[in-house]
């Protein structure tokens, strides 16, 4: 089984490299597909790709055939020529086939190496089938197919006169015009051709191909034209069948069609390289979700978190004769909480304001103003600089925070030592006016209202085959935001503050909390897929050019499925259903970048494919991980997340130690792990309001001394916004 996986992960890697080779080559949007299918296809409508899981080639064939189908998608127009003209399309394939190798090689010089090994190799295990052949009696169609393709390693005799003149008009062809005329030549010459040898026009005995070309009712039998040697291998049904159909022949009538032998064998034989029983790969997109319904904005969930704290309030209270305050021990925890954050919060404003001027400075630059320096005139026997110089410093980018929380039930243990974190980093950016929002993703604000009752909810974007699945239950709440009003965000801070007490007190207070902010699972993934809106959206509104967007988890994201139309035999119409993506065969398609991501694996392998696609899609994005980790979850998240066993074991040291790690190479910019029992732990250090930068360093080096792992994340957060 492990093998298998190993095999068919292997395979699909090979798939992907060659997929991406091919939008290389064609320099623009193309979407690749590997499908069972029989031969290479390009739609020039649909612009796909789709090639054939050719999982025996050898690399340097299938960058051949890759290359080849490219050639089409640049090159061969979207025309029906057949309007027009009266030729055979096996010939006009033939001389495009020509054109559009030509073309690619002038366009990819390294191309040329390719093809010539390419063709080379298929020569060797003779694809074209002529080992047996003498190629002088070949018509002219197969001997030109075989010259622009296998000519340099086969000798392929054309004579002089019409023969060559109609080669050099091939080779010559530059559009695709100057390919028909050629074809229209090389059609009347094999026409002609064929005339004169008195033999089939498709060149083979049977049947269904026996009448030949010609005006004359009279028509010489096939069976007394030619000898048997000469007869071509028995085609499959399936080839019958498109002969027939394309001849368009009734009884009586005669064929308009020239066939090419070896065009036919190359294509008989590249269905060999192809395993019938392949894994076909599922191609799905990320949908474009509705804001408007998927994400609950902050002054919504202001209003509905604060009248429903205020109406519970008042139904503790109704039946007593003093008022008591059900709420007074959580606010006054809060209040106590915000007056000693503010000391590391100035910390983090000073190592910021530090940070910021000493990138400023790098970036600074000192040029010459040529105006006389005339303090430095006395100095000019040996000194030849002596003009007046400024200092230039470059605009930096301005920053904004987005902070996604995993609002799922193994959270509650952990909620309100993290929202102490998410506190400081809120009054940080308060203190320096960086935008932020804070986000919590869940699948409880959409479905459940007062009394238990569940709203009838619409989709969140409009269902088509291919695109991913995100339920109608999940929603991004806003919880906190700076764009609440200075009154408003602090009263909501401290409805956030009521909300984690109670679940990190094991439900031990003497209030309840909205039920629509009661936690759920962890739609990880889901939250990753609305971050595409929710990230350009938040870069317009206020106008920054870098996002630092922090997500912080407890735990893994389960998979998701993708839409597709199902037919069932017992209805006449078939439904949009959905599947769930398959692990190693499933890819990620991205039309506007021109990329594919295959999903490696279900878990933290699929939320790593999201992270790569969200981060590509949006380079002035950090994408900072913390990952809130208990007991033996340390050493599972540890193993699955590292490159190799040193990697492992030297992060698992970091974590014995310090209680925290950082990963590289997770689809974050930076990934870091945190014992739950270290975001409970206080600082024990000042810093004054004249604090030098050497005050400041030695305070913050003394405190990752005494473990405490909170500062070095928001550490993090300060160097990169700085």
């Amino acid at each position: 089984m492990y093998t298998t996986f190993i095999r068919i992960k292997a395979m699909s890697i090979s798939q992907e490299i060659k997929s991406q080779l091919a939008k290389l080559l064609a320099t623009e949007d193309l979407v690749v597909e590997h499908r069972q299918v029989q031969t290479a296809q390009f739609n020039v409508h649909t612009r796909v790709l789709t090639l054939p899981i050719w999982d025996k080639a050898s690399s340097v064939v299938y960058d051949l055939l890759v290359g080849h189908e490219v050639g089409h998608a640049l090159f061969t127009p979207d025309v029906d020529w057949r309007v027009d003209r009266k030729i055979s399309p096996s010939l006009v394939n033939i001389v495009e086939d020509a054109r559009i190798e030509k073309l690619m090689k002038r366009k990819y010089p390294g191309l040329s190496k390719t093809f010539y090994r390419g063709y080379a190799e298929l020569a060797d295990e003779d694809f074209f089938s002529i080992a047996d052949e003498d190629i002088s009696g070949m018509n002219l169609a197969d001997r030109v197919n075989l010259r622009f393709k296998i000519g340099n390693y086969v000798d392929i005799p054309i004579q002089q006169g019409k023969e060559m003149e109609i080669v050099n008009m091939i080779s010559t062809a530059e559009t695709f015009e100057d390919v028909l005329i050629a074809a229209e030549e090389l059609y009347k010459f094999c026409k002609q051709e064929q005339e004169n040898q008195n033999v089939p026009v498709n060149g083979n005995q049977g049947a269904s191909e026996s009448k030949e070309e010609g005006d004359s009712p009279e028509q010489t039998p096939p069976s007394e034209g030619g000898s048997s040697d000469e007869e071509p291998q028995q085609q499959s049904d399936e080839q019958s069948e498109v002969t027939s159909e394309d001849s368009g022949n009734n009884p009586g009538e005669t064929s308009e069609e020239i066939e090419s032998k070896t065009a036919d064998s190359l294509a008989d034989n590249l269905k060999d390289l192809i395993t019938e029983d392949a894994q076909e790969n599922i191609y799905v997109e990320i949908p474009k979700l509705n804001l408007d319904t998927v994400v609950a904005d902050v002054h919504e969930v202001y209003e509905y978190t604060s009248e429903w704290f205020k109406k519970h309030l008042e139904q503790f209270n109704a039946d007593r004769v003093s008022f008591f305050n059900i709420y007074e021990k959580e606010d006054g925890e809060y209040a106590k909480f915000k007056k000693q954050a503010q000391k590391e919060v100035n910390y983090l404003v000073k190592e910021f304001e530090c940070r910021k001027a000493a990138d400023a400075y790098s970036r600074s630059g000192v040029s010459r103003t040529g105006v006389l320096d005339t303090g430095k005139l006395h100095t000019y026997r040996y000194n030849e600089d002596l003009f007046k110089k400024v200092t230039t410093i470059a605009d930096g980018k301005n920053h904004g925070l987005i902070f996604v929380l995993d609002w799922s039930g193994s959270m509650a243990k952990v909620l309100q030592d993290t929202v102490k974190q998410l506190f400081n980093l809120v009054w940080f950016c308060k203190k320096v006016n960086i935008p932020f929002e804070v986000y919590a993703f869940t699948n409880e604000w959409q479905k459940r209202i007062d009394g238990n009752q569940y709203l009838d909810l619409p989709s969140h974007y409009e269902k088509k085959e291919g695109l991913m699945k995100v339920s109608s239950e999940f929603a991004m709440v806003n919880i906190l935001s700076g764009r609440l009003k200075g009154r408003d965000l602090e009263k909501q801070m401290i409805n956030v503050w009521r909300i984690a007490s109670y679940f990190s007190s094991n439900w031990g207070t003497h209030y309840s909390v909205p039920d629509r902010l009661s936690l759920s699972g962890t739609p990880l993934n889901e939250s990753l897929i609305t971050l595409h809106q929710i990230i350009p959206q938040f870069k317009k509104d206020n106008s920054v050019q870098k996002v630092q967007c922090i997500i912080l988890t407890d735990g893994e994201a389960c998979g998701l499925g993708y839409h597709l139309e199902i037919q069932r035999h017992w209805e006449s119409k078939p439904f949009m259903g959905s599947r769930q993506i398959p692990s190693w065969r499933g890819i990620l398609r991205d039309r506007k970048l021109g990329r594919t991501y295959t999903f490696d694996g279900m878990h933290s392998g699929f939320t790593k494919t999201m992270l790569t696609h969200l981060k590509e899609s949006f380079p002035d994005t950090n994408l900072i991980g913390i990952r809130v980790l208990e007991g033996r979850d340390a050493n599972y998240f540890i193993n699955n997340n590292s490159e190799d066993e040193i990697e492992s074991q030297k992060v698992k040291e970091s974590y014995r130690k310090n209680k925290s790690f950082t990963l590289k190479n997770t689809g974050y910019d930076a990934y870091f792990g945190i014992a739950s029992s270290a975001l409970s732990s206080d600082t024990d250090f000042e810093v004054r309001e004249d604090a030098t930068k050497g005050q400041i360093k030695s305070a913050f080096i003394k405190s990752l001394r005494g473990k405490k792992t909170n500062k070095k994340v928001l550490s993090e957060f300060i160097s990169l916004v700085a």
